[in-house]
């Protein structure tokens, strides 16, 4: 268990953590830590970690608990060594335990005094350490460190590359998975999925699923904390309110709460003012004094219920109004690319197929890292040579944002430097106008890049974006570090701006508010999808289009996806090849008798409860399509037919009583398991 009690933290005299008790239980919890940026939950992570001691305040953690921490900066990693050797450290404990294994037996093979005491305590403690090493099955480090790093998007040629011949993105993941390898009581992780795919991040959600110990999420990404969480920890001024629920439930709670706050905080300021009129009318009147009296000692033990708190500050970006492009902004051909390295030639496009960008199109730009989404993005954008012609539209006027921008400004600058620096004829006025719609007021703008955070700097990075108008943007990772407030208005920004965008980002919840059409970068060619995120991920797990590379997971536990498969749409071959799985294996484990599944992992046991609840909704259906048969009298004139609907509703009522029972007892499996 994890305690925080009292705790008061301020950094150059700006509190930050006032009064803050949290409790964190190891009970498989998943937990988003959510807050404005600037609001502390990277200083709770450190704090719990010891890394930030606490002004006043206590934190309490068990001598025995372990607690794995990924930050949001690059980690100390060993360079040299290979990716996969990189990742095997996290086994440190057990590489240590076979090296005494080692020495042990080597010393053994040497003495010929088996009876001594020397000899006897040594085969104990061979005999302890190989327990040890087989209660870690020692034997699979190497195969499970593989397969974590599979799912973090590394290729198998690239295991053994040196980890300093990657980005400091890649370098994360090996980060990463290290800490997962270590499985941790509390695993705390700061914005987990900032340098991940959409591909590594659904297996990331997958992994953690099923991680045996409690998962703390500080995160920008709403798809990925709906998806994962099922407690919300909302850090505001300087305190933690939690909320039982993913992302979703949490905004409608709060407004809930806040509502009820609010009446509250209303009726008890009346019930103020009344009695506050009361004392001064009667204050001076002896046959009342009793009763002022009474009044004044209720006002003073009265406990004051606090005001709703006031919504947070946000980002308030508007585009410029751009000129109106011709009907085709960029055209490209048939187009290849190829990339000398050190290690031969890599062929990112090979003769892929012409693309065309007409004016209002919203385009998300997808796939897997190293795909070549950057290097298509430059493509479009005019920097990158490539094989094949490019040609721009009438009236065309680009912008570019990178990624890497925002950790390109100049530190020494202040943010209203930063800005001018690219619209040098532009009055302070003017600039500081444009920095307030950015948060950036008073004498905020004053402040040098080199001490602001990382949203912060994502913020200034923008706001020079949008110097000039645009009718094409080419928007790099725009969402990282800017917390989800600022992300939906982002959102409601592109929705309402009137020109052409193509969006590289791996925030699935952001690129299905934004785009109308998907890019699906992979395997040397472009896919082009006419409709929403949600829309082409439908399809891919329904077999209507195809993913240009094999690496795409759909995401088939999904809510969304779950209710759309209700509504219709054909099932695949492979769909139905593994309903008849799961379907033979619920027969098995009802035929051997094992009411309990008990010899089912937690994945599979979810799937078989997932498949009797669709096999419930579509009897049910059934069923009362039989009794709207069954009460119209003109089914009795044909007596066959009516013998026939009756049979067929009596077997329906039968299979739904079998798979009710069966599915009560998959839901208390699954209960059991999470209570264990």
């Amino acid at each position: 268990m994890i305690q925080l009690n009292n705790i008061h933290l301020a950094f150059a005299g700006e509190p930050v953590l006032e009064g803050l008790s949290w409790t964190i239980t190891p009970d498989r919890q998943r937990i988003g830590l959510i807050g404005p940026n600037g609001a502390g939950k990277s200083t709770v992570l450190r704090v719990i970690t010891g890394q930030h001691t606490p002004q006043e305040g206590t934190v309490s953690v068990g001598n025995t608990t372990t607690v794995g921490y990924l930050e949001q900066d690059a980690q100390e990693l060993d360079t040299e060594r290979s990716v996969v050797d990189e990742a095997l450290r996290a086994f440190e404990h057990v590489k240590t335990l076979e090296a005494e294994e080692r020495r042990i037996t080597d010393r053994l093979e040497s003495t010929d005094d088996y009876e001594s005491d020397d000899y006897q305590k040594l085969l104990h403690r061979l005999s302890d350490i190989q327990q040890e090493l087989v209660t870690h099955e020692a034997h699979r480090l190497r195969p499970r460190t593989e397969a974590v790093l599979a799912g973090l998007g590394f290729e198998p040629d690239e295991l053994e590359r040196p980890v300093r011949s990657f980005s400091g993105g890649w370098r994360m993941r090996v980060a990463l998975a290290k800490l997962l390898l270590r499985k941790p009581q509390f695993l705390l992780l700061d914005e987990p999925t900032n340098h991940l795919d959409i591909q590594s991040i659904d297996w990331l959600e997958g992994y953690l699923r099923e991680y045996d110990g409690t998962v703390i999420i500080v995160s920008h990404d709403r798809y990925f904390l709906d998806r994962m969480v099922t407690t919300i920890a909302e850090l505001t001024h300087g305190q933690i309110t939690t909320y039982a629920g993913n992302y979703s439930y949490y905004l409608e709670e709060r407004e809930h709460r806040r509502e009820l706050q609010r009446q509250r905080y209303e009726n008890q300021q009346r019930e103020i003012k009344e009695i506050e009129r009361f004392i001064e009318r009667f204050r001076y009147k002896a046959d009342k004094a009793a009763m002022v009296q009474s009044r004044i000692k209720h006002l003073e033990k009265m406990e004051r219920v606090p005001p709703p708190p006031s919504e947070q500050a946000t980002v308030t970006i508007r585009f410029p109004e751009p000129r109106r492009s011709g009907r085709v902004v960029l055209e490209l051909s048939r187009f290849s690319k190829t990339y000398e390295t050190d290690e031969g030639p890599v062929q990112v496009f090979n003769d892929a197929d012409p693309l065309t960008i007409e004016r209002g199109e919203k385009i998300a730009l997808i796939g897997k890292n190293g795909a070549g989404k950057s290097t298509l993005a430059r493509i479009l954008r005019g920097v990158e040579p490539f094989d094949g012609t490019r040609e721009e539209g009438h009236n065309v006027d680009m912008t570019y944002f990178a990624q890497h921008q925002a950790e390109a400004l100049n530190p020494e600058h202040t943010v209203l430097e930063a800005v001018r620096e690219l619209a040098p004829s532009r009055g302070e006025t003017d600039l500081r106008t444009m920095l307030g719609a950015f948060l950036f007021t008073g004498d905020d703008v004053f402040k040098r890049v080199a001490v602001l955070s990382g949203g912060e700097k994502s913020r200034v990075a923008l706001a020079r974006t949008l110097l000039h108008p645009a009718n094409f943007l080419i928007l790099d990772e725009p969402t990282n570090h800017l917390d989800i407030q600022s992300i939906n208005v982002l959102i409601e920004a592109l929705q309402q701006y009137s020109g052409t965008f193509v969006i590289v980002s791996h925030d699935r919840h952001f690129l299905d508010e934004v785009a109308n059409t998907v890019w699906h970068v992979g395997g040397g060619r472009v896919q082009d999808f006419p409709g929403t995120y949600s829309d082409y991920r439908w399809h891919l797990e329904h077999g209507s289009v195809e993913a240009p590379d094999a690496h795409l997971t759909p995401e088939t536990d999904s809510d969304q996806t779950k209710e759309k498969q209700r509504k219709g749409g054909p099932k695949t071959k492979e769909q139905k090849r593994r309903e008849a799985e799961l379907r033979k294996q619920q027969a098995e484990a009802l035929a051997n008798g094992r009411g309990d599944y008990s010899e089912l992992n937690s994945y599979k046991l979810q799937q078989l409860y997932e498949t009797a609840e669709a096999d419930i909704l579509e009897k049910e259906e059934k069923k009362s399509e039989l009794e709207a048969a069954m009460a119209d009298p003109a089914l009795y004139n044909d007596a066959d037919r009516a013998k026939e609907v009756n049979a067929e509703y009596a077997a329906i009522e039968q299979e739904l009583a079998e798979l009710y029972e069966e599915w009560e007892t998959l839901a208390e499996q699954i209960s059991a398991r999470e209570e264990a």
